[in-house]
């Protein structure tokens, strides 16, 4: 590399952070700008680059003046271009919460171990949002200026309460001919209470279904135990039930790992493959409610679930090479961040947070919470994350105290330990996780799960994006080209 020593600076810097990647190559380092540009480069390289000592006729100052880590004083302005992608990364801020959740009641028939609401038996009373909580509730809907909504009905099993779902869906229809939005809805269910009205009702109105699977037979029977211990073959009839009469990307699923699960990555891709899943989600658990009562036998270190992952997303990578689309929905969601001028919309990878800027839940007791994990805090005894109530005006809830301390602690461009990360650009910023496990919504990073994830899950990607055969770096941009509906869902289903 050549070297020039002048006082003569021809570039100035541009906002950038830097990392050390730590794999073996001479280009360790990653470059990132504010508008998710980045670079690799070496340590010789960055040292020149910082010293004002690259030379303009080569390939790496091209590269940088193009990616917006330097510029040219009045020769170059890449301002309105990089206010321009930013504006991109960020075009969620301009509309109101996009993702409707209805909790129509809390009974169930599962007795999952690492289930996180509450459950009340079948026959159970006062575990039902009442018909007169659903109208405001619908009202709130509304009341956001997103031009494409989601309403998504969880539970408990809102199929035991699908009068309620049926009214819910009936109301917002009427209501859409004057609002004119784009609407989803989407019923998160075992399926193990689907009737051929429930059928007829979802093809009528283009509903979607969203279950778990979390592997095998032995393995989800194990996770989601019923009393009649036949939940997996109650699910997978289900599944081909919802496929044969609406179409077969009319269903998702997603698996929850438990410790068990951990133990068996190829067989949970082969379940998703021998029964035609496009999509897979691999979640890890999350510390609310039930869950984090039953951490001591389901939980794991997140190191251990980092090893899991790459394991399974080499499986995934392989089959997929061999002509089987099976597409890790994580994954896709950051490549998106990564190799796209665009935000992939996931709620929790926003900065800012996209609890209750982004989504809101309607409980079935009538108030409202910024997200389905904030309502799972209730399980552990904590109720101050609360916006309100379903009667508020949606601009009341959104001003509440609680979302003014979300906010606060929710932007992760601003935040210890995230603002230096050459990653925040991709990432984002969780803070009812952080509240959850450390007590504080701003948390200490060094010990955060979300940062350990996020950031081993990225580091994992850009080495396999930089060091990869031409096959691999095909089936991830493949990924970014296809997804299933479950992908946008934030991760709040825990039925």
């Amino acid at each position: 590399m050549t070297l020039i020593t002048t006082d003569a600076r021809t570039y100035r810097l541009l906002p950038l952070r830097f990392m050390r990647m730590n794999s073996e190559s001479e280009h360790d380092i990653l470059l990132t700008s504010d508008t998710g540009e980045y670079l690799h480069v070496s340590d010789a390289q960055l040292q020149a680059l910082s010293h004002y000592q690259l030379r303009p006729d080569t390939p790496l100052y091209k590269d940088l003046l193009a990616r917006h880590f330097i510029y040219e004083p009045g020769r170059h302005d890449p301002f309105p271009e990089m206010a321009a992608q930013l504006r991109s990364r960020k075009d969620f801020l301009f509309q109101g919460p996009a993702l409707h959740l209805f909790v129509v009641t809390l009974r169930c028939n599962h007795t999952c171990q690492y289930c996180q609401v509450s459950r009340a038996p079948l026959g159970g009373s006062g575990h039902d949002l009442s018909e007169h909580d659903a109208r405001a509730a619908v009202e709130r809907l509304f009341e956001s200026n997103a031009p494409a909504l989601t309403v998504e009905f969880q539970g408990g099993e809102p199929l035991l309460a699908f009068e309620r779902v049926r009214q819910i869906v009936e109301w917002v229809v009427e209501r859409n001919i004057i609002e004119q939005r784009d609407i989803q809805f989407v019923i998160t269910t075992t399926l193990h209470h689907l009737t051929n009205e429930i059928l007829d009702f979802a093809l009528l109105h283009r509903i979607q279904f969203s279950t778990s699977l979390d592997g095998p037979a032995s393995l989800h029977n194990a996770n989601r135990p019923t009393p009649s211990r036949d939940s997996y073959e109650k699910t997978v009839r289900g599944i081909q039930w919802v496929r044969e009469r609406l179409g077969h990307d009319s269903v998702a699923a997603l698996t929850t790992l438990t410790s068990r699960s951990l133990e068996q990555p190829q067989a949970i891709i082969d379940e998703y493959v021998n029964l035609g899943f496009s999509s897979i989600s691999l979640r890890p658990l999350s510390p609310y409610g039930f869950a984090s009562k039953g951490a001591h036998r389901l939980d794991y270190p997140m190191e251990r679930y980092l090893e899991f992952y790459k394991e399974a997303l080499a499986y995934l990578l392989e089959i997929n090479r061999q002509g089987i689309y099976l597409a890790e929905s994580y994954s896709s969601l950051l490549l998106k961040n990564i190799l796209t001028p665009f935000s992939s919309g996931y709620v929790d990878l926003r900065s800012p947070a996209g609890a209750g800027t982004a989504a809101l839940v309607y409980n079935y007791d009538g108030h409202v919470y910024p997200s389905d994990e904030a309502r799972m805090l209730l399980e552990m005894g904590e109720d101050g994350l609360r916006l309100g109530t379903v009667h508020q005006p949606l601009p009341e809830l959104l001003a509440s105290p609680v979302m003014a301390a979300l906010l606060a602690s929710g932007v992760a461009e601003a935040l210890p330990g995230c603002s230096d990360c050459a990653l925040v650009a991709y990432c984002g910023a969780d803070p009812i996780e952080q509240y959850a496990r450390q007590g504080d919504p701003i948390g200490h990073r060094a010990f955060s799960s979300f940062c350990k994830k996020n950031m081993g899950l990225l580091k994992h990607l850009f080495g396999l994006l930089r060091e990869s055969d031409d096959s691999i770096q095909r089936v991830l941009l493949s990924w970014l080209n296809r997804r299933a509906f479950s992908d946008v869902r934030v991760p709040g289903y825990r039925g």
